[in-house]
């Protein structure tokens, strides 16, 4: 990773992407860990967290985690995901934030160094040519690890630097529980 102490550094966090990749890698990130270390890497600017959420649902599982980033230092954009059928009569859940965190890059590029970006859609490729003709460097994070990679080829190409995920474990890492099973001494 390379950074320099003065740069200004704005996070964008593609939520569902990054589910999807910690998800296929079977690791949990501690998103407090993952903020200090990008604020010992230069002035953090801002943290944006992205994400479509359910509104008619009693629960949703990723509530608390949303809440928790608001109220910790990250700024949550969210909207309704949409319930869709499809040709086949199947219905499915949509809710793409690409369009929200492409203006979010590119209203914030002229005012940052470096722009992490958590998420391997190649759909950002365009996005990261105009945030880095405004002068900014971009940095995604994603993975190649996973079978099959969710980092996509045009997107990484693009990038002034990548960041493979599966490598940050230690770093970002929630630690996994270890859980002891006892046989009785009978």
């Amino acid at each position: 990773m390379a950074f320099y102490p003065d740069e200004r550094i704005a996070i964008f966090i593609d939520g569902a992407n990054l589910y999807s990749t910690m998800k296929m890698l079977d690791f949990d990130i501690d998103y407090k860990k993952m903020l200090e270390l990008f604020k010992s890497k230069g002035r953090l600017i801002k943290a944006n967290y992205y994400t479509a959420l359910l509104e008619d649902a009693d629960f949703s599982p990723i509530r608390p985690l949303i809440d928790w980033l608001d109220y910790n230092g990250y700024h949550v954009i969210s909207k309704a995901a949409k319930h869709q059928t499809d040709r086949d009569g199947r219905k499915r859940i949509k809710g793409n934030m690409d369009i929200e965190i492409a203006v979010d890059m590119l209203t914030l590029a002229p005012h940052v160094d470096h722009i992490i970006l958590f998420s391997g859609d190649a759909d950002f490729a365009a996005a990261l040519m105009a945030v880095q003709e405004k002068g900014t460097r971009v940095t995604v994070v994603s993975t190649l690890k996973s079978n099959p990679p969710m980092l996509g080829d045009a997107l990484r190409r693009q990038a002034n630097a990548f960041i493979d995920i599966a490598e940050m474990d230690k770093l970002i890492g929630r630690p996994r529980r270890d859980y002891v099973q006892y046989e009785d001494d009978e």
